[in-house]
């Protein structure tokens, strides 16, 4: 097509989902029609919604939590691809990203009920194994081999992004930048040739500021962090990312983690992972990962300091 970036029509599509909202920027020619693409694009969320929500009590998810052990049950597609990705990344961190936190995050009041001393006290002494290590998928089949209770918050909204971008591309659109809640992943170029420009957010409570930008090309990024969910116990702040050794909230960990990979679940389940190792042993594992991960990392002051590996982050 021999329209010049001036002649491009800018199309920013949203809608609700997983308790926020998803994003779309895209351009075209003008005269193109965005209600099909609009709710194409809110139809790929809606689903992955249905599937893997612990919101919602009927989701497939929350089907298979209640499901007895040793029995197979069958999911959708979608769902099976994502536990097996939560496996695979389970395994390869060591354990650090585990989908089977979900009594722990149910019980500090990270999901729809409030925090449950008794509920907290029985998940802290449970022992725990991980979930690459008691679940089991054959295709769409999957069996627990033990009680274990399901948690996908740490990669669902990231694979939602990821099916933003599959749905555009559906609808003929082979370049823009799709989101939800700060999960971003970037199609091809802009009209002008230009990289889509993406935010890193800075660890701070009080408001939405930039810690720096990314250029991303064909990319996806996620962040963790510990600024924007949390509880207070005695007086001391806790971050909604669970420690897997422990089942409850991290003691200690970055202000966030940053992580540029091909897919935004992907992304979205490492930046979890490295938040739960830390700084040392979580930018070893990136270096041997093939990733780049920026970690923030709050000093006594409060001053926030980067570290970086990776291509795009070595310079951190």
């Amino acid at each position: 097509m021999s329209k010049t970036s001036t002649e491009w029509v800018r199309h920013a599509l949203n809608g609700p989902t997983m308790g926020t909202r998803w994003s779309a920027v895209f351009f075209s020619a003008p005269g193109l029609d965005v209600a099909p693409i609009q709710a194409a694009l809110q139809a790929a969320v809606n689903e992955v919604d249905a599937q893997m929500s612990t919101w919602q009590t009927d989701s497939n998810l929350m089907r298979l939590n209640r499901a007895p052990v040793n029995t197979l049950v069958e999911v959708p597609a979608h769902l099976a691809h994502v536990l097996s990705l939560g496996l695979a990344i389970g395994r390869a961190s060591g354990g650090a990203f585990d989908i089977g936190m979900g009594d722990a995050v149910q019980a500090w009041g990270f999901g729809p009920q409030d925090a449950n001393v008794d509920r907290i006290r029985s998940a802290m002494a449970a022992p725990r194994r991980p979930a690459h290590e008691l679940l089991q998928i054959t295709g769409d089949l999957v069996r627990k081999q033990d009680a274990i209770t399901l948690d996908l918050n740490g990669i669902a909204k990231g694979y939602g992004v990821d099916r933003l971008a599959e749905t555009l591309r559906t609808c003929g659109i082979a370049s823009g930048l799709v989101g939800i809640d700060g999960e971003m992943r970037a199609m091809g170029l802009r009209p002008d040739g230009t990289a889509w420009a993406v935010a890193v957010e800075a660890p701070d409570t009080e408001r939405r500021a930039p810690h720096s930008v990314l250029a991303l090309q064909d990319a996806a990024v996620a962040t963790s962090g510990d600024y924007r969910h949390w509880v207070t116990v005695q007086g001391r702040r806790m971050s909604h990312t669970m420690d897997p050794r422990r089942g409850a909230p991290l003691l200690s960990s970055p202000a966030s983690v940053t992580v540029v990979a091909p897919t935004c679940a992907g992304a979205d389940a490492w930046a979890t992972a490295l938040m739960v190792l830390g700084p040392e042993a979580g930018t070893a594992l990136a270096d041997r990962q093939g990733l780049s991960a920026l970690f923030l990392m709050r000093d006594a002051a409060g001053a926030v300091h980067a570290r970086g590996c990776g291509r795009l982050f070595d310079e951190a």
